[in-house]
């Protein structure tokens, strides 16, 4: 019998519909308000405003290590522009501009960042779950949260956000095989930066794509420009559709770009080229928006200036409510807080020990 080739249900498209020079497609172009794009550029702004503040902070000794999103604001901020707020936001340990977005407060992002557990608390009734630092460890978390809702009859669509090296372990193989089977209602965007840490894009996988592994469970795949904040608020409206209507999982790579460090823990000058960096620059998401949005005469430098200062102001406002907080939260004891509903008494005969050494060294 002759050999015959197996035809895919899907193939994996590339789409860009706003390019760096600021041209737009517009064919292609989605049908966003400007009060929106505004509310996108502003929330972008912000939150790279808010990177730059803490990395100073951090350099200070006043926060800890945190993951910078500089560089990534579109694919963060687009995308969940393009959900509502009954939608639920699974995050990694990068999504800031997405925290941003929904509302997050940013003295709570500082008060995470320097070692307060308090500031990772999502608010009563809030369709977002905290921080989740091991990698692509959040990704089962979405599709189980997607079939739920699917249980519950709920019109809530779920996007779970993970980077490029998320997509060699193992949590991301069972979380696709189960949407897949179930026809979980769950939006999976890798923010496919080109580093997992210090290790390069090329030699974490082979494959042409990242989008590509989807296909590998009957899930339709998309490359998107992670730059271009139409390109992404287009391609998570139409997974969104598709979920509603029951169509199952869509998996959406963003390609884009780590401008900063991978945490303040790291030096990326030890392992990538600065040319590469210097590149990617000229694909600012935030430059090619502000571009796009001066075009249509919805945004002015003046206005830009403006702007700048508001988030200035907004961001002291922010730093001197989080040192109030920290200041409120100096009883050391606390860390044996919030761990059970009622504290086994391992624990309490810890803390009591604990309590003892502190009056010991008064």
């Amino acid at each position: 019998m002759p050999r015959k080739r197996v035809r895919l249900e899907h193939a994996v498209e590339y789409l860009s519909i706003l390019d760096e020079k600021g041209r737009v497609d517009e064919k292609l172009e989605p049908k966003i308000g400007k009060e929106t794009l505004l509310d996108i550029h502003r929330t972008m702004l912000f939150s790279r405003r808010l990177d730059e503040r803490m990395l100073t902070l951090q350099r200070q000794g006043r926060i800890g290590t945190f993951a910078p999103a500089k560089g990534q604001e579109a694919s963060q901020v687009a995308a969940m522009a393009a959900l509502g707020d009954d939608d639920w936001f699974v995050p990694a340990f990068r999504e800031t501009a997405a925290m941003l977005w929904r509302g997050f407060p940013p003295e709570n992002l500082l008060l995470y960042n320097a070692g307060y557990s308090e500031g990772g608390a999502i608010g009563e009734g809030a369709h977002d779950l905290p921080i989740s630092i091991p990698v692509a460890s959040q990704i089962p978390h979405a599709v189980g949260i997607g079939y739920a809702s699917g249980l519950r009859e709920r019109d809530e669509v779920t996007i779970t956000f993970f980077g490029d090296g998320a997509t060699s372990e193992g949590d991301f193989h069972e979380a696709l095989n189960f949407a897949s089977v179930l026809k979980t209602p769950v939006i999976f965007l890798c923010q496919n930066n080109h580093w997992a840490i210090s290790m390069p894009r090329g030699r974490q996988s082979e494959s042409r794509t990242l989008a590509q592994k989807g296909l590998a469970y009957a899930i339709p795949s998309l490359q998107v420009d992670g730059n271009d904040v139409l390109a992404v608020y287009a391609a998570v409206q139409e997974a969104a559709q598709r979920a509603r209507e029951g169509e199952g999982p869509t998996l959406i790579e963003c390609v884009t770009y780590r401008l900063s460090v991978h945490t303040t823990a790291d030096d990326p000058g030890k392992y990538r080229d600065e040319e590469e960096v210097e590149k990617w620059q000229a694909r600012d998401p935030i430059t090619r928006l502000q571009t796009y949005l001066k075009k249509k005469h919805w945004l002015s430098d003046k206005q830009i200036d403006k702007l700048e200062k508001e988030i200035e102001e907004r961001l002291d406002e922010a730093w001197e409510k989080t040192h109030e907080r920290i200041e409120s939260l100096g009883d050391p004891q606390m860390i044996f807080d919030h761990v059970y509903a009622d504290l086994p008494a391992y624990l309490e005969s810890q803390r009591q020990s604990f309590a003892d050494r502190l009056k010991e060294g008064e």
